[in-house]
């Protein structure tokens, strides 16, 4: 049986999924950030027809098209599209392998005669291509170079056994070579792949290099080279059919229990742990319910997943009776073996991430925030609040310096008599008389942050012990006119 390769090349596939998406009307492009300036990415038919292209300038491009509507271009997006595209492609042939950031290559050796024949093939592909707004060209060929230099030159098919005369008249370049050979060959007048065919190997490797001897003999099939996608990524999910309906708690939780223990062998053979698992119940009456958790950190701890869905199960309405079960781990993350309650470091460990796996199912992951030191002298930025699920926990800073009170609060006004400081102030409705003072410590505001809080300026901090007991931490404004005016001195934390 001979080789038969398709070559698909989609010319505009990261601006027709994003029109897709959000049509639009007139010139359109995708632009890219390179260096200090945007770049063209990728344009439709009407910035074409007005004379724009890859790689040129925005700037450049808004002088020649002032009405060009333009988007961010999505890399990952685009990459997407094109894996989403590679599975399509498998109605057409067993073996389908992306081609560079643009194209697809597919072994059809053997398939074709179940469309009706090469060419018809490739109208049915260029049919479905059309109606799903994807621009494209395609070409076979008995090798992969072959398909791919005529996919990108107009498209066609070179018959079995006509490869020299089916590319011949391709330039040099459509070999898959960098820029500076394809320039140094045109130097020399070998444009065309004919014009390489009858000279000899050995001065052309001594000239131009190893590379172009390659991308030459597999053209031309003498040199193999295979077709090998990428492996499917694997999916973390499993199921179970009931030869009776189930309906009490008990049941779901041990049929539960039964797919948490396959689920979790499968994410240990991967090395993956769970974020999120998501179980559905099908009822006799076609109706589904679902319960999903999230999980504090990366997971394939069966009896602990099962804990979590106590709650969620206990709510479910049965009906006339549950006949299936489904569980999946639609999120995962990479998770080392590990020895399973090795030490009260570990279990210390697991029983803090269970805590957070349950309180953020209930209030929101984002709504169980712990506090991250943070490089600042300003007392409000010296530390951030942030997510638990979301971050690791990082040691506290070496203490040093002046002390910090353990309760931090907005600044609040403070009522004072004479002294600096204030001999006798009164806060929150108590009147205080100061016992020691240490200080002051003068703290200045950050430049680089605008902050509305610090554009009084300087401000200087004292530690006051009362005879009252509260022992507070203030601070006065010196730029603001005096020392013993309402309106001051303020009061920002207390010390145990």
């Amino acid at each position: 049986m001979a080789r038969r390769l398709l070559s698909i090349w989609f010319l505009r596939l990261a601006s027709d999924t994003s029109l897709r998406r959000r049509p639009v009307e007139g010139a359109f492009a995708l632009t890219l950030r390179s260096g200090n300036s945007d770049h063209l990415h990728c344009v439709n038919t009407g910035a074409l027809a007005r004379g724009l292209h890859r790689g040129m300038s925005l700037a450049d491009a808004r002088a020649i098209c002032p009405d060009i509507a333009t988007r961010p271009a999505d890399l990952a997006g685009e990459a997407a599209a094109l894996s989403a595209l590679r599975r399509w492609a498998l109605r057409y042939a067993p073996i389908v392998a992306c081609d560079g950031s643009d194209g697809l290559i597919a072994d059809i050796s053997g398939v074709a005669h179940l469309f009706g024949g090469e060419a018809e093939m490739r109208a049915d592909l260029h049919a479905r291509l059309e109606r799903a707004g994807l621009a494209a060209t395609s070409a076979i060929a008995g090798t992969r170079g072959a398909a791919h230099a005529l996919a990108r030159h107009g498209g066609g098919i070179v018959a079995d056994g006509a490869l020299t005369q089916g590319i011949g008249q391709l330039p040099v370049a459509s070999l898959r070579i960098d820029h500076e050979t394809a320039e140094g060959l045109a130097r020399v007048g070998l444009n065309r792949i004919a014009d390489l065919l009858p000279l000899p190997r050995a001065p052309l490797a001594r000239r131009f290099g190893q590379g172009l001897i390659l991308r030459l003999d597999q053209a031309l099939g003498v040199q193999p080279e295979p077709v090998s996608p990428e492996a499917e990524a694997p999916h973390f999910g499993v199921r179970i059919t009931l030869p009776e309906p189930i309906g009490l708690q008990s049941d779901v939780m041990a049929g539960l229990g039964r797919l948490l223990d396959r689920l979790c062998a499968h994410l240990a053979l991967h090395h993956q742990g769970a974020r999120r698992v998501r179980l559905e119940l099908c009822r006799v009456d076609r109706g589904t319910a679902q319960v999903e958790i999230g999980l504090a950190r990366p997971m394939r701890d069966a009896a602990r997943i099962a804990a979590l869905f106590a709650r969620g199960v206990e709510e479910i309405d049965a009906g006339f009776g549950i006949d299936a079960l489904r569980l999946t781990a639609p999120v995962t993350e990479p998770l080392a073996p590990e020895q399973m309650g090795a030490g009260p470091v570990q279990r210390g460990e697991d029983a803090m991430a269970d805590l957070v796996s349950r309180l953020g199912n209930r209030i929101g992951f984002d709504r169980v925030l712990r506090l991250h030191p943070a490089e600042s002298c300003i007392p409000e930025r010296s530390s951030l609040m942030v997510p638990v699920a979301y971050t690791a926990p990082m040691p506290s800073p070496p203490r040093g310096g002046p002390m910090r009170p353990a309760i931090l609060f907005p600044p609040e006004p403070v009522q004072v008599g004479a002294g600096n400081p204030p001999a006798l102030f009164r806060w929150r409705r108590m009147t205080l008389t100061s016992l020691r003072a240490t200080g002051p410590e003068r703290i200045t505001p950050e430049w680089w942050f605008d902050d509305p809080a610090w554009r009084t300026g300087l401000r200087d901090y004292w530690r006051i012990e009362t005879r009252e007991g509260p022992r507070l931490w203030l601070f006065h404004t010196p730029q603001a006119g005096g020392l013993t005016m309402i309106g001051d001195w303020f009061a920002q934390g207390e010390f145990a």
